[in-house]
Protein backbone atom coordinates (compact mmCIF):
# COMPACT_ATOMS: atom_id res chain seq x y z
CA UNK A 1 0.00 0.00 0.00
CA UNK A 2 1.41 3.62 -0.62
CA UNK A 3 0.07 6.46 1.23
CA UNK A 4 -2.18 7.52 -1.80
CA UNK A 5 -4.19 4.50 -1.55
CA UNK A 6 -7.52 4.62 0.17
CA UNK A 7 -7.81 2.57 3.78
CA UNK A 8 -10.83 0.67 4.38
CA UNK A 9 -13.75 2.57 5.70
CA UNK A 10 -13.68 1.20 8.91
CA UNK A 11 -9.82 2.79 9.63
CA UNK A 12 -10.80 5.75 7.21
CA UNK A 13 -14.11 6.36 9.88
CA UNK A 14 -11.74 5.70 13.14
CA UNK A 15 -8.82 7.24 12.08
CA UNK A 16 -9.84 10.74 10.13
CA UNK A 17 -6.57 12.25 8.88
CA UNK A 18 -6.16 15.79 11.33
CA UNK A 19 -4.60 19.17 9.07
CA UNK A 20 -1.86 20.08 11.55
CA UNK A 21 -1.27 23.48 10.52
CA UNK A 22 1.65 24.04 13.64
CA UNK A 23 0.81 27.56 14.45
CA UNK A 24 3.90 29.82 16.06
CA UNK A 25 3.38 29.64 19.82
CA UNK A 26 4.72 31.67 22.26
CA UNK A 27 6.08 30.96 25.51
CA UNK A 28 5.86 27.69 26.92
CA UNK A 29 2.57 26.57 25.46
CA UNK A 30 1.81 23.22 24.47
CA UNK A 31 0.25 23.32 20.99
CA UNK A 32 -3.50 22.84 21.34
CA UNK A 33 -3.34 20.49 18.08
CA UNK A 34 -0.91 18.00 20.00
CA UNK A 35 -3.44 18.07 23.28
CA UNK A 36 -6.63 16.98 21.08
CA UNK A 37 -4.13 14.39 19.17
CA UNK A 38 -3.12 13.22 22.31
CA UNK A 39 -6.97 13.26 23.58
CA UNK A 40 -8.55 11.14 20.65
CA UNK A 41 -5.97 8.17 20.93
CA UNK A 42 -2.78 6.37 21.30
CA UNK A 43 -2.90 6.70 16.94
CA UNK A 44 -4.23 9.40 15.05
CA UNK A 45 -3.60 10.49 11.39
CA UNK A 46 -1.75 13.57 10.59
CA UNK A 47 -1.03 15.58 7.35
CA UNK A 48 1.59 18.45 7.79
CA UNK A 49 1.98 22.10 6.02
CA UNK A 50 4.41 20.50 3.41
CA UNK A 51 5.05 17.32 2.00
CA UNK A 52 2.64 14.97 0.58
CA UNK A 53 -0.24 12.29 1.88
CA UNK A 54 -0.63 11.47 5.62
CA UNK A 55 1.32 9.96 8.57
CA UNK A 56 0.60 8.36 11.59
CA UNK A 57 1.00 9.84 14.90
CA UNK A 58 1.81 8.12 17.96
CA UNK A 59 1.96 10.16 21.03
CA UNK A 60 1.96 7.56 24.17
CA UNK A 61 5.11 6.88 25.67
CA UNK A 62 4.73 3.28 25.94
CA UNK A 63 4.74 3.36 21.67
CA UNK A 64 6.18 6.28 20.72
CA UNK A 65 9.85 4.36 22.79
CA UNK A 66 8.56 1.02 20.61
CA UNK A 67 8.35 2.80 17.18
CA UNK A 68 11.81 4.73 17.86
CA UNK A 69 13.53 1.41 18.87
CA UNK A 70 11.97 -1.06 16.67
CA UNK A 71 13.98 -1.48 13.13
CA UNK A 72 10.68 -2.37 11.30
CA UNK A 73 10.65 1.44 11.25
CA UNK A 74 13.24 2.91 8.53
CA UNK A 75 14.78 6.21 8.29
CA UNK A 76 16.68 5.03 5.58
CA UNK A 77 13.25 4.42 3.48
CA UNK A 78 12.14 8.06 3.91
CA UNK A 79 14.86 8.60 0.79
CA UNK A 80 12.85 6.70 -1.01
CA UNK A 81 9.13 8.43 -0.81
CA UNK A 82 7.73 11.52 -0.06
CA UNK A 83 6.56 12.32 3.08
CA UNK A 84 3.78 14.65 4.73
CA UNK A 85 6.59 16.95 6.67
CA UNK A 86 6.71 20.20 8.85
CA UNK A 87 10.27 22.00 6.84
CA UNK A 88 9.24 22.96 3.06
CA UNK A 89 12.54 22.83 2.25
CA UNK A 90 13.74 19.18 3.81
CA UNK A 91 15.42 17.56 0.72
CA UNK A 92 17.40 14.77 2.98
CA UNK A 93 20.81 14.12 1.82
CA UNK A 94 21.57 10.66 1.07
CA UNK A 95 23.78 8.89 3.55
CA UNK A 96 23.28 11.36 6.77
CA UNK A 97 23.18 9.83 9.52
CA UNK A 98 19.41 10.61 10.71
CA UNK A 99 18.52 8.86 7.85
CA UNK A 100 20.48 5.41 8.05
CA UNK A 101 19.33 2.49 9.88
CA UNK A 102 21.24 -0.14 11.45
CA UNK A 103 24.14 -1.43 10.92
CA UNK A 104 25.34 1.73 9.07
CA UNK A 105 23.76 3.74 11.85
CA UNK A 106 25.68 2.31 14.49
CA UNK A 107 29.26 2.25 12.57
CA UNK A 108 28.97 5.95 11.75
CA UNK A 109 27.91 7.30 15.00
CA UNK A 110 30.70 4.75 16.73
CA UNK A 111 33.34 6.85 14.69
CA UNK A 112 32.93 9.79 17.27
CA UNK A 113 31.53 8.36 20.22
CA UNK A 114 34.49 9.10 22.44
CA UNK A 115 33.73 12.80 21.94
CA UNK A 116 30.53 12.63 22.52
CA UNK A 117 29.90 10.34 25.98
CA UNK A 118 29.93 11.24 29.41
CA UNK A 119 33.98 10.74 29.73
CA UNK A 120 34.07 12.79 26.61
CA UNK A 121 32.17 15.53 27.31
CA UNK A 122 34.00 16.07 30.72
CA UNK A 123 37.06 16.65 28.67
CA UNK A 124 35.37 20.32 27.82
CA UNK A 125 33.96 21.02 31.36
CA UNK A 126 36.44 23.40 32.47
CA UNK A 127 36.96 25.42 28.92
CA UNK A 128 33.48 25.61 28.91
CA UNK A 129 32.63 27.07 32.52
CA UNK A 130 35.25 29.57 31.66
CA UNK A 131 33.78 30.73 28.34
CA UNK A 132 30.42 30.82 30.32
CA UNK A 133 32.21 32.80 32.94
CA UNK A 134 33.45 35.51 30.35
CA UNK A 135 30.42 35.89 28.57
CA UNK A 136 29.23 36.65 32.56
CA UNK A 137 31.87 38.88 33.14
CA UNK A 138 31.21 41.11 30.26
CA UNK A 139 27.03 40.63 30.59
CA UNK A 140 28.14 42.33 34.39
CA UNK A 141 30.62 44.98 33.05
CA UNK A 142 28.04 46.23 30.37
CA UNK A 143 25.12 46.70 33.06
CA UNK A 144 21.66 45.79 32.82
CA UNK A 145 19.10 45.71 30.93
CA UNK A 146 20.50 43.17 28.79
CA UNK A 147 19.38 40.71 25.98
CA UNK A 148 20.19 37.25 27.59
CA UNK A 149 19.93 35.27 24.29
CA UNK A 150 22.24 37.24 23.01
CA UNK A 151 24.62 37.85 25.57
CA UNK A 152 24.75 34.50 26.79
CA UNK A 153 22.14 31.83 25.79
CA UNK A 154 23.46 32.17 21.84
CA UNK A 155 27.29 32.52 22.09
CA UNK A 156 27.96 29.97 25.07
CA UNK A 157 26.46 26.83 23.07
CA UNK A 158 28.05 28.07 19.79
CA UNK A 159 31.33 28.14 21.44
CA UNK A 160 31.05 24.97 23.02
CA UNK A 161 30.03 22.98 19.95
CA UNK A 162 32.39 24.38 18.05
CA UNK A 163 35.34 23.00 20.77
CA UNK A 164 33.31 19.81 20.65
CA UNK A 165 33.78 20.07 16.91
CA UNK A 166 37.11 20.94 16.20
CA UNK A 167 36.12 24.04 14.64
CA UNK A 168 38.44 27.16 15.21
CA UNK A 169 36.58 30.37 17.09
CA UNK A 170 37.71 32.86 13.83
CA UNK A 171 34.47 30.63 12.52
CA UNK A 172 31.97 30.32 14.91
CA UNK A 173 30.07 33.21 13.33
CA UNK A 174 29.86 31.18 9.97
CA UNK A 175 28.62 28.29 11.80
CA UNK A 176 25.33 30.17 13.77
CA UNK A 177 24.32 32.16 10.51
CA UNK A 178 24.49 28.76 8.46
CA UNK A 179 22.76 26.63 11.50
CA UNK A 180 19.76 29.67 11.35
CA UNK A 181 19.19 29.67 8.17
CA UNK A 182 18.72 25.72 7.85
CA UNK A 183 16.47 25.45 10.85
CA UNK A 184 14.23 28.39 9.61
CA UNK A 185 11.29 27.65 7.85
CA UNK A 186 10.56 30.95 6.68
CA UNK A 187 13.37 31.61 4.51
CA UNK A 188 12.15 28.89 2.04
CA UNK A 189 14.28 25.91 0.15
CA UNK A 190 16.86 27.49 -1.97
CA UNK A 191 18.02 29.46 1.26
CA UNK A 192 18.56 26.55 3.55
CA UNK A 193 19.98 23.95 0.82
CA UNK A 194 22.90 27.17 -0.20
CA UNK A 195 23.56 27.43 3.98
CA UNK A 196 23.71 23.42 4.18
CA UNK A 197 25.94 22.80 0.75
CA UNK A 198 27.95 25.52 2.36
CA UNK A 199 28.47 24.43 5.68
CA UNK A 200 29.16 20.79 4.36
CA UNK A 201 31.66 22.27 2.27
CA UNK A 202 33.85 24.00 4.83
CA UNK A 203 33.20 20.26 6.98
CA UNK A 204 34.01 18.38 3.99
CA UNK A 205 37.82 20.54 3.85
CA UNK A 206 38.43 20.40 7.78
CA UNK A 207 37.71 16.60 7.95
CA UNK A 208 39.99 15.93 5.12
CA UNK A 209 42.54 18.28 6.64
CA UNK A 210 42.52 15.70 9.33
CA UNK A 211 43.16 12.63 7.98
CA UNK A 212 45.31 10.50 10.70
CA UNK A 213 45.01 13.10 13.13
CA UNK A 214 45.17 11.90 16.81
CA UNK A 215 43.02 14.50 18.05
CA UNK A 216 39.96 13.85 20.38
CA UNK A 217 37.71 16.51 18.79
CA UNK A 218 34.49 15.47 16.32
CA UNK A 219 36.55 16.65 13.19
CA UNK A 220 39.81 15.04 13.92
CA UNK A 221 38.00 11.72 14.61
CA UNK A 222 35.97 11.92 11.60
CA UNK A 223 39.19 12.99 9.55
CA UNK A 224 41.04 9.52 11.45
CA UNK A 225 37.58 7.28 10.32
CA UNK A 226 37.67 8.49 6.76
CA UNK A 227 42.01 8.17 6.36
CA UNK A 228 41.29 4.28 7.96
CA UNK A 229 38.10 3.56 5.41
CA UNK A 230 35.87 2.89 8.32
CA UNK A 231 33.61 6.23 6.97
CA UNK A 232 33.66 7.77 3.42
CA UNK A 233 33.72 11.56 3.69
CA UNK A 234 30.20 11.97 1.90
CA UNK A 235 29.07 10.05 5.46
CA UNK A 236 31.56 12.29 7.89
CA UNK A 237 30.14 15.67 6.75
CA UNK A 238 26.90 14.87 7.15
CA UNK A 239 27.56 13.39 10.73
CA UNK A 240 29.33 17.02 11.52
CA UNK A 241 26.84 18.81 9.51
CA UNK A 242 24.02 17.29 11.83
CA UNK A 243 25.82 17.57 15.24
CA UNK A 244 26.83 21.13 14.70
CA UNK A 245 23.34 22.54 13.74
CA UNK A 246 22.03 20.30 16.98
CA UNK A 247 24.60 21.92 19.20
CA UNK A 248 22.17 24.96 18.86
CA UNK A 249 19.19 23.74 20.07
CA UNK A 250 20.52 24.32 23.69
CA UNK A 251 19.91 28.15 22.76
CA UNK A 252 16.66 27.40 22.43
CA UNK A 253 15.97 25.08 25.28
CA UNK A 254 17.79 27.14 27.52
CA UNK A 255 16.08 30.24 26.02
CA UNK A 256 12.51 28.19 27.22
CA UNK A 257 13.96 27.04 30.35
CA UNK A 258 14.87 30.42 31.51
CA UNK A 259 11.81 31.82 30.40
CA UNK A 260 9.87 29.27 32.32
CA UNK A 261 11.87 29.95 35.53
CA UNK A 262 11.65 34.07 35.04
CA UNK A 263 8.11 33.61 34.85
CA UNK A 264 7.85 31.72 37.57
CA UNK A 265 9.39 33.18 40.65
CA UNK A 266 8.56 30.63 42.87
CA UNK A 267 11.00 27.80 40.72
CA UNK A 268 13.92 30.23 40.58
CA UNK A 269 13.46 30.54 44.20
CA UNK A 270 14.08 27.32 44.83
CA UNK A 271 16.98 26.73 41.99
CA UNK A 272 18.73 29.62 44.45
CA UNK A 273 17.76 28.46 48.06
CA UNK A 274 18.15 24.57 47.01
CA UNK A 275 21.23 23.98 44.76
CA UNK A 276 21.05 20.03 45.44
CA UNK A 277 17.51 19.56 43.56
CA UNK A 278 19.56 21.01 40.47
CA UNK A 279 20.17 18.70 38.71
CA UNK A 280 16.53 16.79 38.91
CA UNK A 281 15.05 20.28 38.26
CA UNK A 282 16.96 20.51 34.57
CA UNK A 283 15.83 16.91 34.17
CA UNK A 284 12.08 18.19 35.23
CA UNK A 285 12.56 21.59 32.85
CA UNK A 286 13.52 19.53 29.90
CA UNK A 287 10.47 17.11 29.82
CA UNK A 288 8.48 19.86 30.42
CA UNK A 289 9.87 22.57 27.49
CA UNK A 290 8.34 21.84 24.17
CA UNK A 291 11.35 22.41 22.57
CA UNK A 292 10.17 21.55 19.22
CA UNK A 293 7.63 22.55 16.73
CA UNK A 294 5.23 19.94 15.64
CA UNK A 295 6.90 16.41 15.25
CA UNK A 296 10.49 15.71 13.93
CA UNK A 297 12.04 13.01 11.38
CA UNK A 298 9.34 10.33 10.53
CA UNK A 299 10.21 7.09 9.80
CA UNK A 300 8.26 4.28 7.37
CA UNK A 301 6.87 0.61 8.26
CA UNK A 302 8.65 -1.97 6.20
CA UNK A 303 6.16 -4.22 7.23
CA UNK A 304 2.46 -4.61 8.79
CA UNK A 305 2.59 -3.61 12.24
CA UNK A 306 0.17 -3.29 14.92
CA UNK A 307 0.06 -0.70 17.47
CA UNK A 308 -3.12 -0.27 20.33
CA UNK A 309 -4.92 -2.30 17.56
CA UNK A 310 -4.07 -0.17 14.71
CA UNK A 311 -2.98 -1.79 11.87
CA UNK A 312 0.30 0.06 10.15
CA UNK A 313 1.10 -1.09 6.63
CA UNK A 314 3.90 -1.34 4.81
CA UNK A 315 4.97 1.36 3.31
CA UNK A 316 3.21 4.25 5.22
CA UNK A 317 4.49 6.84 7.20
CA UNK A 318 4.55 7.31 10.98
CA UNK A 319 5.81 9.75 13.77
CA UNK A 320 6.43 9.74 17.01
CA UNK A 321 6.12 13.01 19.50
CA UNK A 322 8.27 13.01 22.14
CA UNK A 323 6.69 16.61 23.45
CA UNK A 324 3.76 14.27 24.17
CA UNK A 325 5.14 10.92 25.26
CA UNK A 326 6.85 13.22 28.10
CA UNK A 327 3.22 14.27 29.05
CA UNK A 328 1.93 10.82 29.17
CA UNK A 329 0.28 10.44 32.48
CA UNK A 330 0.82 6.69 32.78
CA UNK A 331 4.54 7.30 32.76
CA UNK A 332 4.41 11.23 34.20
CA UNK A 333 1.52 11.32 36.92
CA UNK A 334 0.50 15.24 37.09
CA UNK A 335 2.19 15.86 33.57
CA UNK A 336 1.44 19.57 33.82
CA UNK A 337 2.59 20.66 37.01
CA UNK A 338 6.92 21.21 37.29
CA UNK A 339 7.81 18.75 39.91
CA UNK A 340 11.41 19.26 40.80
CA UNK A 341 10.91 16.19 43.44
CA UNK A 342 9.94 13.70 40.10
CA UNK A 343 11.19 10.89 40.65
CA UNK A 344 11.97 8.53 38.43
CA UNK A 345 12.21 10.95 35.40
CA UNK A 346 12.38 8.94 32.33
CA UNK A 347 11.81 11.60 29.81
CA UNK A 348 12.37 11.30 26.33
CA UNK A 349 13.72 15.03 25.68
CA UNK A 350 16.90 13.61 23.59
CA UNK A 351 15.02 11.18 22.03
CA UNK A 352 15.22 7.34 22.31
CA UNK A 353 16.74 4.23 20.22
CA UNK A 354 19.48 4.21 17.70
CA UNK A 355 18.76 8.32 16.87
CA UNK A 356 18.85 9.20 20.27
CA UNK A 357 20.13 12.22 20.06
CA UNK A 358 24.14 12.33 20.21
CA UNK A 359 24.75 15.08 21.83
CA UNK A 360 22.23 14.72 24.83
CA UNK A 361 25.75 14.25 27.31
CA UNK A 362 26.43 17.53 26.16
CA UNK A 363 23.32 19.74 26.23
CA UNK A 364 22.65 18.55 29.51
CA UNK A 365 26.21 19.60 30.69
CA UNK A 366 25.62 23.10 28.91
CA UNK A 367 22.62 23.55 31.08
CA UNK A 368 23.95 22.67 34.31
CA UNK A 369 26.89 24.80 33.78
CA UNK A 370 24.34 27.59 32.54
CA UNK A 371 21.78 27.29 35.51
CA UNK A 372 25.03 27.31 38.36
CA UNK A 373 26.36 30.49 36.49
CA UNK A 374 23.49 32.32 36.06
CA UNK A 375 21.16 31.55 39.80
CA UNK A 376 24.23 32.19 41.35
CA UNK A 377 25.97 35.11 39.83
CA UNK A 378 22.79 37.09 39.20
CA UNK A 379 20.77 36.63 41.97
CA UNK A 380 18.51 39.25 41.00
CA UNK A 381 18.00 37.82 37.38
CA UNK A 382 14.35 39.01 36.34
CA UNK A 383 12.43 40.07 33.16
CA UNK A 384 12.89 43.32 32.01
CA UNK A 385 9.69 43.02 30.24
CA UNK A 386 6.24 41.57 30.55
CA UNK A 387 6.20 38.00 29.48
CA UNK A 388 4.38 38.77 27.15
CA UNK A 389 6.52 40.85 25.36
CA UNK A 390 9.60 38.42 25.04
CA UNK A 391 9.70 37.72 21.19
CA UNK A 392 9.59 34.33 20.54
CA UNK A 393 10.76 32.87 17.12
CA UNK A 394 8.70 32.32 14.12
CA UNK A 395 8.30 29.94 11.55
CA UNK A 396 11.13 27.79 13.40
CA UNK A 397 11.31 24.09 13.66
CA UNK A 398 13.21 24.66 17.36
CA UNK A 399 11.06 26.63 19.37
CA UNK A 400 12.71 29.69 21.45
CA UNK A 401 13.06 32.99 22.16
CA UNK A 402 14.52 35.13 19.82
CA UNK A 403 15.50 37.54 22.50
CA UNK A 404 15.38 36.98 26.30
CA UNK A 405 15.11 40.82 28.06
CA UNK A 406 16.57 40.45 31.39
CA UNK A 407 17.50 43.05 34.57
CA UNK A 408 18.67 42.17 37.73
Amino acid sequence: MTLSEPLDSATEAACPVRHWEVPDLAGVDFDPTLAELMREGPVTRIRLPNGEGWAWLVTRYEDVRMVANDLRFSREAVMEQPVTRLAPHFIPDRGAVGFLDPPDHTRLRRSVASALTSKGVERVREKARRMLDELIDELVQDGPPADLTATVLSPFPIAVICEVMGVPAADRHSMHIWTQLILSSSHGKEISEKAKREMSAYFGDLIALREGSAGEDVASLLGAAVGRGEVTLEEAVGLAVLLQIGGEAVTNNSGQMFYLLLTRPDLLDRLRTEPEIRPRAIDELLRYIPHRSAVGLSRIALEDVEIKGVRIQAGDAIYVSYLAANRDPDVFPDPETIDFTRTPNPHVSFGFGPHYCPGGQLGRLEEELLVDALVDRLPGLRLAVPPDQVPFRKGALIRGPEALPVTW
